[in-house]
């Protein structure tokens, strides 16, 4: 199923995506969805972000190949960072590029997003805690992100967490095709079976530091190809099964 969320009538709703159509759903993560028997056309709705996470962890030096194009040493356990919520925007919405950086780069994503409530979960039992699987983009200004591991402010602008535009709750997450285009051009392209760190393991991880709630997200970490991003420009993460996100930049407007 691809899950989506949406504004519909001023009402927030989730539904179910089949091609051009949304089957209205009852409920919320949490506590699970039902059908209403009722349906409307995707072009009457506005997506929203799939979900609104109470925190956004996130995992760094995950890729083979962004390990080897940073240069940097090959992690022996999860690099994590957290981003806040206010950083989470809609699929179409923009990214506001900050007044005070000049560096800003895209990282396109695979998020998972928990489904039920996480803690001292074994490998072999965390697919039960995930509901499914999202696109993200970690937009990161890279000349506020220090070598010392200490990201939050770099990663934890407003607008810098792109997600959407579905949580898809089927897909395998060991081998999914990944891409990210910078205005029609592709820069980033890779697999998920290139992860060092796998979503099982990386959710039994996680869940033996914090507690993982109902609609949380875990960035995956980015494959190699980041680079930089200017007002104007148009961002693309693209994954197998998922679907296609999509956000353009913009100067920040200073008040």
């Amino acid at each position: 199923m691809k899950l989506i969320r949406y504004q519909f009538e001023e009402k927030t709703e989730f539904g179910s995506l089949e091609e051009q159509t949304v089957r209205r759903l009852k409920g919320d993560i949490g506590s699970g969805f039902s059908e209403t028997g009722e349906t409307v056309p995707l072009c009457r709705v506005r997506l929203l972000s799939p979900v609104m996470p109470g925190k956004a962890v996130c995992i760094g030096l995950n890729y083979k190949d962004h390990i080897a194009e940073s240069g940097a040493k090959t992690p022996e356990s999860p690099v994590v960072f957290l981003k806040p919520s206010t950083a989470v925007i809609a699929p179409q919405q923009e990214i506001e590029y900050p007044a005070i950086s000049s560096h800003v780069d895209y990282e396109g994503e695979l998020a998972i997003v928990i489904g039920k409530k996480a803690k001292q979960v074994k490998k072999a039992n965390a697919a039960e805690y995930i509901l499914g699987y999202t696109c993200a983009n970690d937009v990161s200004a890279r000349d506020y992100q220090p070598t010392d591991g200490q990201w939050t402010i770099a990663k934890g602008f407003d607008t810098f967490l792109p997600l959407g535009p579905c949580i898809q709750t089927q897909a395998d997450p060991a081998n999914l095709e990944i891409r990210t285009y910078l205005n029609g051009r592709l820069v980033q392209h890779s697999n998920t079976s290139q992860l060092l760190f796998q979503p099982y393991e990386l959710v039994s991880y996680l869940s033996r530091i914090m507690t993982l709630e109902p609609g949380d997200v875990v960035l995956t970490g980015t494959p190699s190809g980041v680079g930089p991003i200017r007002p104007g420009d148009a961002v693309d993460v693209e994954i197998e099964q998922i679907g296609r996100l999509t956000n353009t930049v913009r100067a920040a407007q200073i008040r």
